[in-house]
């Protein structure tokens, strides 16, 4: 009577992790096509593109004309559509430098089949003008709107500034 009641509990035991198993697998498909997981993906992508690019189109070493020549062509390379070609025309010359560095970031907006998004950024600028040791540092709030390269990068298309609200035009709130 023992071994029957054990083989019982057995088969039971079996029966219960084997549809345990087969959940966990079943869910594991599902997620793995979800398109909220893909959306996710795309919006993570889109992010760490856009914010790498706004760093790289707020920074410029114009110590000399040929590293103002380099950041140039970097604001080339993350950029794309009107901006690029608006950017190609910029002279390179020595002077100020600026260095940006994105402190808070965010996708406001995604449109994964158009291929668009916009972002919007906080950034922390030090300028350092001509022949200055010591940087003075500004923030900005910028606008990005991005677009999906054949390669599947974002880059961007257009950079705007965005006013902090309740400010008047003098500066004052």
């Amino acid at each position: 009577m023992r071994t029957r009641r054990s083989r019982i509990l057995t088969a039971v035991a079996l029966a219960l992790a084997a549809g345990f198993c087969g959940t966990g697998a079943w869910t594991y498909a599902q997620a793995r096509t979800d398109d909220a997981l893909a959306y996710g993906r795309e919006r993570d992508r889109a992010l760490a593109d856009g914010r790498a690019g706004v760093a790289v189109l707020t920074t410029l070493d114009a110590a000399t004309r040929q590293r103002a020549e380099k950041g140039i062509l970097a604001w080339r390379e993350v950029s794309t559509g009107p901006l690029r070609e608006e950017l190609g025309r910029t002279e390179a010359k020595a002077g100020a430098s600026a260095r940006g560095t994105v402190t808070e970031a965010a996708v406001t907006a995604l449109d994964t089949r158009a291929g668009t998004a916009k972002l919007i950024a906080t950034v922390r600028v030090e300028v350092t003008p001509a022949g200055a040791r010591k940087p003075a540092t500004d923030r900005k709030r910028l606008e990005a709107v991005l677009a999906r390269t054949g390669e599947g990068e974002w880059k961007v298309r257009a950079v705007s500034a965005v006013p902090l609200t309740g400010q008047r035009e003098d500066g004052t709130r």
